[in-house]
């Protein structure tokens, strides 16, 4: 692949090198094959909670506030973020300052204490933001989706984890899970923007070659199973109802994903797209609404939310199924066609402008197995899509077994709901 060179160590860590000579930052992000879909009851929350854990003190520097205060001083910008199927951490800075970054990332990745006084303060901190979360309502919504497809297994629990769960986790419990899914063979090494290659090479190979290779634990395989519609409310006094809509799909190695992608911005990609008209535009039902897909490894989904006049929720849910209906029986017109393939492509390009995106763009696909595309082979796989591509996979995906539907808002009772749910 053009400009872009992979490397494996002998210990199985993958490495890319994603060199843009021009830019003026560079990137260090590093993955991990862990993430929520991982864990087990008893441990639901722990990668989300670890996340939080490997900035509160490493070897190299013990004491908390050290790793923030080098990057500050540094001028990076730094976080970290988990995932359903993986967990990320990543600075960037201005491109001199590549290996001082680098040390500090690579650092906080393989040396973290986990103090066991730290950990009971981040408890604190965890609960808080999942608190936060109760309080986002489009957020609940998806969460109240995400239990209502899947159930009571890891594809349908909340990435921040269970409250009890959280109160109890120990130093050990963080030891051994650390243990089994931080290893060489589920790391990516991502790093990009201006630097250079040869140097950052043996500061990788000195730094992780002596991690452990590991064995690729595997996340238990997700059961999916419906025959009918289904519903479910969460009671919340509130100004709007927030609806979270998903059909079943597939997952992300299908060969449909391209047409389900060029689908989804039909439907609900932006300000022009079918539902932003009909429900927003003409029936001025609702104040955000859209629609995109989410395929994981072993499910996915075609997904709509949106946020709906209480007097409207009925019409507006009728509207969003006669747009889905709609897509999945009629050819999609050329130019309309034309349009979301440009929508697709020009958020593609705006979206990979600076080196951290970059390092997002190919590292998530390395880490999960992905083929790794570039963008303009991406490009090129949207462009030969279809009208009769888009109605194949619209087809595949919207069919009245296997629609749910979230609703958060001022309602106890799912049957209305259930009324409207007409195929």
């Amino acid at each position: 692949m053009k400009n872009i060179r992979k490397i494996t160590l002998k210990n199985g860590l993958r490495v890319l090198f994603v060199p843009r000579p021009a830019m003026l930052a560079a990137t260090v992000l590093i993955l991990v094959r862990a993430g929520s879909e991982y864990e087990t009851k008893r441990l639901s929350g722990i990668s989300h909670f670890l996340e939080h854990m490997m900035f509160k003190g490493t070897t190299d520097r013990p004491r908390p506030g050290m790793i923030a205060h080098e990057l500050a001083s540094l001028g990076a910008q730094s976080n970290a973020f988990t995932d359903q199927e993986y967990t990320g951490y990543y600075a960037k800075v201005r491109a001199e300052k590549l290996p001082e970054i680098f040390d500090i990332v690579s650092d906080l990745y393989l040396n973290p204490l986990f103090d066991p006084s730290e950990i009971d303060k981040e408890r604190g901190v965890i609960i808080q933001e999942i608190n936060m979360y109760e309080d986002d309502l489009p957020a609940k919504a998806q969460e109240v989706l995400g239990r209502l497809i899947y159930g009571d297994q890891p594809a349908g629990w909340d990435v921040s984890g269970d409250k009890e769960v959280i109160r109890r986790l120990t130093r050990d419990d963080f030891l051994k899970y650390r243990a089994e899914h931080y290893v060489a063979a589920g790391t990516v090494v991502v790093v990009a923007g201006g630097f250079s290659e040869k140097a950052i090479l043996k500061k990788i190979g000195e730094r992780f070659g002596p991690l452990s290779r590991g064995t690729l634990v595997p996340k238990k395989r997700t059961v999916e199973h419906q025959s009918s519609p289904k519903v479910k409310v969460h009671f919340r006094k509130a100004d709007q109802a927030h609806l979270a809509m998903a059909f079943r799909a597939f997952n992300m190695f299908d060969p449909r994903r391209y047409a389900l992608r060029v689908a989804a911005d039909v439907l609900g990609g932006g300000m022009s797209s079918r539902l932003f008209m009909r429900v927003r535009e003409e029936m001025g039902a609702a104040y955000y609404i859209g629609a995109g897909t989410n395929l994981a490894l072993d499910h996915g989904v075609l997904g709509i939310s949106a946020g709906v006049d209480h007097g409207k929720v009925g019409d507006a849910v009728r509207g969003i199924l006669d747009e889905c209906r709609r897509l999945r029986d009629d050819l999609v017109p050329a130019r309309e066609l034309r349009k979301s393939k440009d929508h697709i492509l020009g958020n593609l390009v705006l979206g990979l402008e600076t080196s951290d995106d970059l390092a997002s763009f190919y590292g998530g696909q390395e880490v999960l197995g992905r083929e790794l595309l570039s963008p303009e082979a991406y490009a090129a796989r949207i462009k030969k899509v279809s009208a009769a591509d888009v109605r194949a996979a619209a087809r595949a995906a919207i069919d009245k077994k296997g629609l749910n539907l979230a609703v958060v808002g001022p309602y106890k009772d799912p049957k209305m709901f259930l009324k409207m749910m007409k195929l």
